[in-house]
């Protein structure tokens, strides 16, 4: 390669100082070539084995401001043919290296560098893993080679990792720079590596060490602290045991941050407490997280009354509320007795040491002070009711949709009604079919379910002896939830009625989306357009009854899905008739079929293309709308109707004569003689058959000589007669001499 390169360069030297020494255009006069020159001076890249280069040459003429294509009257020479061979600029690479190729023309001289390696085969990806990595494992795991085969040998392997291009199938999984994998999260991905063409792949999953993590105090796995401004205490982070391994505690090496730092700081697993708030600390530790909601309070500054939430009583009707204060972290105080109770509105309602009595319709704010803080909940009071309603009671809905949950009223004693919507709570018997989310029912699954509405368990709850209480009762509503239907399937043509007639309606199959398919004719709603047609209802169910000649449309509703079918009325056809009633035809040749219909007042219509002609025998006759076309030798019936009148026409296939023969053209018989007349006949298949039987004879003398139907002729008298015999559309003669 070295002697190649140097021998190239003197040679390009040498042809360099040639032209500026001896430039062509010098001495050049009018036709002369001033200089030659390739159309692409760029150096060519060849495969062997895989591709020859046709290099092009032109000349520049003087006085001319075209180029002039010499390639083909040049000279051309390779520098190394081992290299490389052209013959008329058509370059052929041989073997790995560089040459020169040059073209000289009138004493001009252009060169052009190519250069020749064997082709690359294969890119192989290679790793020291096998393609199942974790989380954690070091860089020397995770160096993948790529070596390419090909090049200055055919078996020559290159390490071109460095050249190559790299790319991840999934950048959340791994990434890769020069072979180098960087891992980043659990998963699978297709590692890709592309040079000169070539294409290798390596397959990688990525796991995480560890299934999960756990924040502990103390040994005791915690999802929630509550601390006080002040409190300091350290959590550990501990991947727990799994698959026969031990634990492992990774406080140290994992990441903790949390949410707030201007509420709770966290450093190496130790929180320190800043304000009153709430925080969550997250820990990570190669792919996996564990969090943990810290509640920070001032001391005494939390106090908390059970119920907690605004809560709905009937008259009469107690509650005993309990006051509880924090006086440290996750302690509490029950300080109902030593607490101030109010009611913002004693008609409403009183409270007595925590006990809320309701007394009037209406509402009060329910407060309590202890220490200096205070906590309050909101009280309505309802009247006595006797009864729960709804709205609605049922409702159909599809796979997929939602409504609003029906409207819940409670019946007073005077009948009127409370809306106690927004007090009642929902369940449904079964989520799987219909769920309840954010005050609607959400269809799930096909199916039937009850939802069941209530006033919600109030266990510290006191209704007066006697009372009927309305917390007890329960209002039902039932959901039905339907498949959606994907389409309804009917019939491919328009429904032809006949004026005066009752017919069946068409037969409908209904797809759903899961697939499922089920004639719902049965089930469908139909409705129809206009006056010419009617819907009536007999002992077979719904049919449709034609009244006026014309058309309509027909549309039949099932569930989410419609469907229309044309109809297309007419009056009663009285007779129908077919020509011809019988055909026959040669092979591949064809005839039309015409059908004529009368009506009753005598006018008629043309049927041929409404009958749905069907052959017995496709192999001998097809039939396509009005034409018969012959197909092969034999017989076959064509079958059609037209408003229940049943029509046929007979086919019969025979190949084509082409040629009629007699065995003899003259005959020479004494009187009283006779003789047999032997007649081929030659078909179109290739076929032939003695026909003398079949052929209608004639003599133009019968009184000299008579001939039989079976092609026997006797001679009766002296004299000269023809006899002639026609067999389909061909004839043959026979010149016939009596004499003694």
């Amino acid at each position: 390669m070295i002697r190649q390169t140097r021998v190239m360069r003197t040679l390009a030297l040498l042809l360099a100082i040639a032209v500026i020494v001896f430039p062509a255009h010098a001495f050049a006069a009018t036709g002369d070539v001033i200089s030659i020159s390739f159309d692409d001076t760029a150096k060519k890249e060849l495969v062997i084995g895989q591709s020859a280069k046709q290099l092009k040459v032109y000349a520049t003429v003087e006085g001319s401001t075209s180029k002039k294509d010499i390639t083909a009257s040049a000279v051309w020479t390779s520098s190394d043919e081992d290299v490389a061979q052209v013959i008329k600029g058509l370059v052929t690479p041989k073997s790995s290296g560089d040459s020169i190729i040059t073209a000289t023309y009138e004493g001009a001289i252009a060169t052009v560098e190519v250069s020749a390696s064997y082709p690359y085969t294969k890119l192989a990806l290679e790793s020291a893993k096998s393609g199942t990595y974790k989380l954690g494992d070091s860089e020397s795991e995770l160096k993948i080679t790529a070596k390419l085969t090909g090049g200055e040998e055919k078996d020559t392997v290159t390490d071109v990792t460095a050249l190559a291009t790299w790319t991840s199938s999934n950048s959340n999984v791994l990434t890769v720079e020069a072979g180098q994998v960087k891992l980043v999260g659990k998963g699978t991905a297709t590692i890709t590596a592309k040079y000169k063409g070539q294409t290798g792949t390596f397959k990688a999953s990525v796991e995480l060490p560890y299934s999960s993590l756990e924040i502990r105090e103390a040994d005791t796995k915690v999802s929630s602290l509550e601390l006080l401004v002040g409190d300091e205490t350290k959590l550990k982070s501990v991947a727990p045991a799994a698959g026969g391994s031990a634990e492992h505690e990774v406080t140290a090496d994992a990441e903790w941050s949390t949410s707030n730092e201007s509420i709770v700081s966290v450093e190496k697993g130790v929180l320190t407490v800043k304000s009153a708030g709430k925080a969550t600390i997250t820990v990570q530790y190669l792919g996996v997280t564990a969090s943990l909601d810290i509640y920070v309070r001032a001391p005494y500054e939390a106090l908390l009354l059970v119920p907690s939430e605004a809560t709905t009583l009937f008259l009469g009707e107690t509650i005993d509320m309990k006051a509880e204060v924090r006086d440290r972290a996750n302690s509490s105080l029950d300080v109902s007795a030593q607490s101030k109770w109010t009611s913002s509105s004693l008609l409403a309602a009183t409270v007595e040491g925590g006990k809320v009595t309701a007394k009037a319709l209406g509402s009060s704010t329910i407060k309590a002070e202890y220490g200096g803080i205070s906590k309050e909940i909101k009280i309505t009071v309802y009247p006595t009711l006797k009864s729960l309603e709804s709205s609605k009671t049922e409702t159909e809905l599809y796979k997929g949709e939602s409504e609003a949950l029906p409207k819940i009223s409670g019946l007073k004693l005077d009948d009127a009604k409370l809306d106690l919507s927004g007090d009642v709570k929902w369940k449904s018997g079964d989520d799987e079919i219909a769920s309840i989310e954010n005050g609607k029912v959400v269809a799930k699954s096909a199916g039937t379910v009850t939802l069941t509405a209530s006033l919600p368990e109030a266990p510290s709850v006191n209704t007066p002896s006697g009372d009927v209480s309305v917390r007890s009762k329960t209002v039902e509503f039932k959901v039905t939830v339907n498949e959606k239907i994907l389409v309804l399937i009917g019939p491919d043509e328009s429904l032809n009625l006949i004026v005066g007639e009752t017919s069946a309606l068409p037969t409908v199959n209904a797809v759903w989306e899961d697939g499922q398919e089920k004639d719902i004719s049965s089930l469908i709603t139909w409705t129809v357009s206009g006056a010419n047609a009617v819907i009536k209802k007999t002992d077979k169910g719904q049919e449709i009854k034609a009244l006026l000649k014309g058309s309509a449309s027909l549309k039949g509703t099932y569930l989410n899905k419609s469907i229309t079918v044309p109809v297309k009325i007419e009056q009663k056809i009285t007779k129908i008739v077919v020509e011809p009633t019988s055909i026959q035809l040669n092979i591949k040749s064809s005839k039309s079929i015409k059908v004529t219909g009368y009506y009753a007042d005598g006018s008629k219509v043309s049927l041929a293309s409404k009958v749905g002609w069907e052959s017995s025998n496709p192999l001998v006759a097809s039939i396509a709308t009005t034409s018969v076309k012959g197909i092969s030798e034999g017989t076959a019936t064509l079958s059609g109707s037209y408003q229940g009148q049943a029509l046929s026409v007979d086919v019969s296939v025979v190949p084509k004569l082409i040629k009629l023969t007699a065995a003899e053209k003259t005959l020479k018989l004494a009187p009283g003689a006779s003789s047999k007349i032997v007649v081929t006949a030659a078909f179109d298949t290739g076929a032939a058959a003695e026909v003398a039987a079949s052929t209608t004879w004639t003599s133009s003398k019968p009184s000299v000589a008579s001939v039989s139907a079976a092609g026997q002729i006797s001679a009766l008298a002296e004299g000269k007669t023809v006899i002639k015999g026609k067999y389909g559309n061909k004839t043959v003669t026979i010149s016939v001499t009596v004499k003694k």
